[in-house]
């Protein structure tokens, strides 16, 4: 079992690596031609709910305890399409949310990361716990997840589901504006790739 977690973590380095460079090719040469480089489009949020129940209209509430957060400051993975989109958009005054780097995810996962196991809430100390769960999507380590959760593997929604909501600390030096947009220099709705910074703070 060792030898192929080992295996499988190189080839997600290997991959990782090939996307980045490819990345990176592919911005100097936009650059180069006076372009403007246009990435892939986000196949993955990460949500952070940041307002409480107080004022809350029943649609919004409902979609909020579809998404699995029920607290302030609970975080979850939600893969992006049509549907989840526009879900999120109905929400967007009492979370905020952006797309997570492959850092956020990894680092989530590892230091936040709880398994819901035979109904409970436990702490992933190892990969045994995710071969018991996971093992027959052919999912068998933490590393296997990190994977799914972020190109949105086909396994998405089991790992997704397998995952106890992430409970994160308030971020350090407080919330800006909650009751405002981010691009009105507040918290909520979506700040894109400044999730990232914002996990920092948070995790």
């Amino acid at each position: 079992m060792r030898k192929v977690i080992f295996k499988r973590a190189e080839k997600y380095v290997n991959e990782y690596r090939k996307q980045e460079r490819a990345t990176i090719r592919a911005r100097r040469q936009a650059k180069s031609h006076g372009n403007f480089y246009v990435g892939q489009e986000a196949k993955v949020a990460f949500v952070i709910r940041i307002r409480g129940i107080n004022g809350v209209s029943p649609k919004p509430r409902k979609i909020l305890q579809l998404l699995r957060l029920t607290q302030i400051n609970n975080g979850v993975f939600v893969r992006l399409n049509k549907a989840t989109l526009n879900m999120l958009k109905l929400v967007e005054p009492y979370v905020t949310y952006g797309y997570p780097n492959l850092k956020s995810v990894r680092e989530l996962v590892y230091k936040r990361g709880f398994a819901r196991f035979r109904g409970q809430r436990q702490p992933i100390h190892d990969n045994k716990i995710v071969a018991a769960s996971l093992g027959k999507y052919g999912v068998v380590c933490v590393e296997d997840m990190v994977h799914e959760l972020y190109t949105a593997g086909s396994r998405f929604k089991q790992v997704n589901r397998f995952l106890w909501t992430f409970k994160l600390n308030s971020p350090s030096g407080g919330w800006t504006r909650k009751l405002v947009h981010f691009i009105e220099s507040g918290d909520a709705g979506n700040r894109e790739h400044y999730i990232n910074a914002l996990i920092r703070r948070m995790n």
